[in-house]
C-alpha cells in the first residue's frame, strides 16, 4: 500500500493513545479476574478486526489478508511466548497484584523494539532481495527446532537469566523485596533496582529473542512495514489480558509447539519460492487467502489435538495411581 507520513503518524498516536488506555486501566496494582481478562481480550481482538475492515476500505482485499494472516501467525506466537512469561513470573515470585504492570511495561518495551526490528527489517529488504533466501532458511531451521524440542519435552520448569541481565544485577545491585510499584529504592547508602524492574527487564530482553522467528515470519507473509508493524502492535497488545485469561490453559496446549513449528515452516518454504520467483526463476507461489486458511486450521487442529491429549492424559491419571 501507499501510506502517507500522515496516515503513518495517525496510526502510531492511535495506538499510543491505546497504549496509555491499557495503562490507565491497569496502574492499579489489583488482582485481575477472568472476567476482566476475557472482556479486555475481546475488545482487543474486536479492535484489530475494526482494523482490518478499515485496510479493506482504504486497500482492497490483498493489504486485508496480509494483515489478518500476520496478526493470527504473531497471536498465536505470542501465546507461545506465555509459556516463558510465566517461568519468569514464577523465578521472581512476582505477586499477583503487581503481573499487570510487569506485563504493561514489558508490552511497552517490546512495541518499541519491535518497530525497531520492522524497520531494520524493511532496510534490509529494500536492498538486498536475497535476504528472502535467509528468513526462510531460518524459518524453517526454526521449525525443526521446535520439533525436536518439543519430542524431548524440553519446555524448561525454570527461567534462567540472560547474560546482559545478570551483568545489569551485577552493576547496580538488586533488593531483597519488593517495595510496590517502585523501581529504584535506597538502600544502605546505594541507589539499587527493586526486583520489580528487574522483572520488566527480563520480559522485555527476552521478547528480543521472540522477535527473531516473528518478524521474519511476518516478513513471509506481507512485505509492507505498515501491515507488518499493526499486525505486530495489535497482537501485543491484547498479549497481558490473554496472559491472565489463558495462564491456567497453557499446560493443555501440548501441541502447540507442533502447530507452530508447521507454520513457520510453511512461511520459510513461501519465503523460499518467493525469492526464488524473485530471481527468475518460474515457480509456483503461494497467495495469502491460501496462506490465511492455512494457518487458521493449523491452528484449530492444534487446539483440538491438544485439547483431546491433555483430557485423555487426565483420565489415565486417577487409573495409574490406583
Amino acid at each position: 500500500m501507499n501510506v502517507s507520513p500522515t496516515l503513518w503518524l495517525l496510526t502510531v498516536v492511535a495506538l499510543c493513545a491505546l497504549v496509555a488506555v491499557d495503562f490507565f486501566i491497569g496502574r492499579k496494582p489489583h488482582d485481575v479476574s477472568i472476567r476482566e481478562a476475557g472482556t479486555w481480550t475481546i475488545v482487543w481482538i474486536v479492535l484489530a478486526c475494526l482494523f482490518g475492515l478499515g485496510l479493506f476500505a482504504y486497500g482492497g482485499a490483498r493489504p486485508t489478508g496480509e494483515f489478518f494472516a500476520g496478526y493470527i501467525t504473531e497471536k498465536s506466537l505470542s501465546v507461545d511466548n506465555l509459556f516463558v512469561f510465566v517461568l519468569i513470573m514464577a523465578k521472581f515470585a512476582v505477586p499477583s497484584q503487581y503481573q499487570q504492570r510487569v506485563l504493561i511495561v514489558g508490552v511497552i518495551v517490546a512495541l518499541v523494539l519491535r518497530a525497531g526490528f520492522i524497520a531494520a527489517g524493511a532496510a534490509i529488504i529494500s536492498a538486498f532481495s536475497w535476504v528472502f533466501y535467509l528468513f526462510g532458511a531460518f524459518l524453517i531451521w526454526t521449525a525443526w527446532k521446535l520439533i525436536q524440542d518439543a519430542r524431548k519435552e524440553e519446555h524448561e520448569e525454570e527461567y534462567r537469566e540472560n547474560k546482559l541481565l545478570r551483568m545489569v544485577e551485577n552493576r547496580f545491585g538488586v533488593a531483597d523485596r519488593y517495595h510496590g510499584t517502585r523501581l529504584w529504592i535506597e538502600q544502605n547508602g546505594k541507589r539499587v533496582m527493586t526486583p520489580m524492574l528487574v522483572v520488566m527487564l527480563a520480559i522485555g530482553s527476552t521478547d528480543v529473542l521472540f522477535a527473531l522467528d516473528s518478524i521474519p515470519a511476518i516478513y513471509g507473509l506481507t512485505q509492507d512495514p505498515y501491515i507488518v508493524f499493526t499486525a505486530n502492535a495489535f497482537a501485543l497488545m491484547g498479549l497481558r489480558q490473554l496472559y491472565f485469561l489463558i495462564g491456567g490453559l497453557l499446560k493443555k496446549l501440548v501441541h502447540l509447539s507442533y502447530g507452530l513449528s508447521i507454520i513457520l515452516g510453511f512461511i520459510g518454504v513461501k519465503l523460499v519460492l518467493h525469492a526464488l520467483h524473485e530471481s527468475g526463476v518460474h515457480v509456483p507461489e503461494i497467495g495469502i487467502p491460501f496462506s490465511l486458511g492455512f494457518i487458521v486450521l493449523v491452528l484449530a487442529v492444534t487446539t483440538l489435538t491438544s485439547l483431546r491429549a491433555s483430557r485423555q492424559q487426565q483420565e489415565r491419571a486417577p487409573a495409574e495411581s490406583v
